[in-house]
């Protein structure tokens, strides 16, 4: 049985632990604030194109792009978004099982055939990237891009993947982060970045056709102008919902982990109080004992 200086040790020791649990939530919960604003000026900027994308495909004319080319897949590009930090709960582990699930489906479709290419954004995946080397699988690091990456390095990074992919080195391109729907539900998601299907540019609102819209130079221009900017807002957005999602997963580790330590504090009080009781029961006994004497 634990002595009350042990005890006393224990509850000093957990009551800094609260102390550093709650102050890390404060600070996801700001960041997270932050992030989630981030994403938001990245959804209008992708909204836009999109409205743009719907003029262009209502307009009666013929329009093709690279970008749009589907061909046999024999190389099949993986990014996996993840953080630079852990204490975010199962935030990256999901993350990875998803991956796994994306190469082992695509296996399954394709056979050994196709060989994946993984992109790690984030230390996290990077440590999980390496475990997965070996047959049909290989890495891709890239050493500016971090969990922490500013646009113009997600617009670099994009850039490449799509002149990879037009050059023919990269037959398909998916992108493997966590979507964020709101501060207590966060979801694990797919996108397809390249090639881009037709029924992801056709998404949106419907133009009416009797609208009248003049394109210049011409409609074909305008969109393999546009395209780029469209896989370029996707992987912008599918970045930042990550980031997001994060920062939300951190807050309620911490917050779980702050509603242990108080829990435990509790009970650490509790057993401190029974075994100071005792003592003083004891010695009220021993002087009663000591005046009968």
């Amino acid at each position: 049985m634990a002595s009350m200086r042990d005890l006393k040790g224990r509850i000093g020791s957990v009551a800094s632990s609260e102390k550093i649990t709650g102050a890390m939530k404060m600070i996801s919960s700001a960041k997270m604030h932050k992030a989630d604003l981030a994403l938001r000026r990245v959804r209008p900027f992708r909204d836009q194109i999109q409205r743009t994308i719907n003029h262009l495909i209502s307009a009666d004319a013929e329009y093709s792009s690279p970008l749009t080319e589907v061909r046999p897949v024999k190389r099949r590009a993986v990014v996996v978004l993840s953080s630079d930090e852990g204490l975010c709960g199962a935030f990256n582990m999901n993350l990875f099982k998803r991956t796994l699930e994306v190469i082992n489906q695509g296996r399954e479709e394709a056979g050994n055939s196709v060989m994946f290419v993984v992109y790690p954004i984030g230390k996290k995946a990077s440590q999980f990237a390496h475990k997965l080397v070996g047959e049909g699988v290989e890495i891709a690091m890239t050493d500016y891009m971090t969990a922490k990456s500013p646009g113009e390095d997600i617009a670099r990074f994009t850039n490449e993947l799509t002149r990879d992919f037009v050059a023919g080195k990269i037959d398909e391109i998916e992108v493997v982060y966590t979507h964020y729907k709101s501060a207590s539900k966060q979801t694990l998601a797919t996108r397809r970045l390249l090639p881009i299907a037709a029924d992801d540019l056709a998404a949106g609102e419907k133009v009416e056709r009797n609208k009248p819209y003049l394109f210049e130079p011409d409609v074909n221009t305008i969109y393999n102008e546009i395209l780029p900017l469209y896989v370029l807002s996707n992987m912008q957005e599918a970045i930042c919902s990550n980031r997001v999602s994060e920062q939300a997963a951190r807050v309620m580790a911490m917050q779980s982990a702050n509603d242990n330590a108080k829990e435990l504090l509790d009970d650490l009080q509790l057993e401190y109080n029974k075994l100071r009781q005792q003592s003083i029961t004891a010695e009220l006994l021993d002087i009663a004992g000591g005046r009968v004497d």
